[in-house]
C-alpha cells in the first residue's frame, strides 16, 4: 500500500490516477482548488473506498495553501510515498507571439512550474520519510526542444522549464533513493486534450501507477519518459 498525493485531481488525468490508485488499494490525497465545487465524482470515489481517499483543498498557485495542506497530511499520514504533480493549465493557445498577452504567460508559469516547485518544497520532508519515494511531474512533449513548434508559447515554455526543474531534482534526490521523472502522458481525451485526442487517460494513469509501484521499468538515465517508460528526447 502506498500513500500518494495527486494535484489537479478533480478531472481528466488527475481523476483517473485517483480512481486507479484506489482500485489498487492505495491511500490517496486528491488535491483540488476548492471543495465547494465539482467534487461529486471524487466524493463517489471516496464512498467506494472508505478511509482510503482524502479530499484535500489545495491551490498550487498559493504557497500558503500548499503549506497548509502539507501540515494536514503530516498530521494524517506522517509520510508520503509518491507526489504526482498533475495540475496544469493551457492558456492563450490561439495567440501568436506578436499578440501574446503576458498575463497568460505569468499565470501559466505560476501553475505549471511554480506549483510543482512549491509542492516539492513543502512536501519533501514527508517524501523523505516515505517508502521508495517518487516525484512525478506530468509534463508534455511540447516542452521538449526536439519537438519545438510555433505556438502554445505559455504552455510549451512552462513545460520546458518543468523538465529542467525535474533534471535538477534528479541530481539532488536520486542519490537519496528517490525516483524523479517528468512524463509525457500522451495526447488524451481530457478537458485539456479535447474529444478528438486518440489517447485514453486511464491508460496513462495505469502507467503512472505502474511506475510508482515499480512494475514499469523506466529508463533510469532519462529525465523525461513516455507512458512506456522509455526516454524521450529533450
Amino acid at each position: 500500500m502506498m500513500r500518494l498525493i495527486v494535484t489537479g485531481a478533480g478531472k481528466g488525468l488527475g481523476r483517473e490516477i485517483v480512481g486507479e490508485a484506489l482500485r489498487r488499494g492505495h491511500e490517496v490525497a486528491a488535491s483540488i482548488r476548492s471543495l465547494e465545487t465539482n467534487v461529486e465524482a471524487l466524493e463517489e470515489l471516496q464512498e467506494g473506498a472508505p478511509g482510503k481517499l482524502t479530499l484535500l483543498e489545495l491551490d498550487v498557485d498559493e504557497e500558503d495553501s500548499v503549506a497548509k495542506a502539507k501540515e494536514a497530511m503530516a498530521a494524517r499520514w506522517g509520510a508520503v510515498d509518491a507526489l504526482i504533480n498533475n495540475a496544469g493549465i493551457l492558456l492563450a493557445r490561439e495567440q501568436p507571439i506578436e499578440r501574446l498577452e503576458f498575463a497568460a504567460v505569468e499565470n501559466t508559469f505560476r501553475t505549471n512550474l511554480y506549483g510543482p516547485m512549491k509542492m516539492v518544497k513543502h512536501f519533501l520532508p514527508l517524501l523523505k520519510a516515505g517508502n521508495r519515494p517518487l516525484i512525478l511531474n506530468v509534463s508534455s512533449e511540447a516542452g521538449c526542444l526536439a519537438g519545438a513548434y510555433g505556438g502554445d508559447y505559455p504552455y510549451a515554455l512552462s513545460k520546458a522549464a518543468l523538465n529542467y526543474f525535474t533534471a535538477q531534482l534528479r541530481k539532488e534526490l536520486m542519490p537519496q533513493g528517490f525516483g524523479v521523472y517528468a512524463m509525457h502522458p500522451g495526447w488524451m481525451r481530457t478537458p485539456m486534450g479535447g474529444n478528438q485526442a486518440p489517447g485514453d487517460p486511464l491508460d496513462s494513469a495505469r502507467s503512472i501507477l505502474d511506475l510508482a509501484e515499480g512494475k514499469l521499468e523506466a529508463d533510469t538515465g532519462a529525465v523525461m519518459i513516455g507512458i512506456d517508460g522509455k526516454a524521450m528526447p529533450l
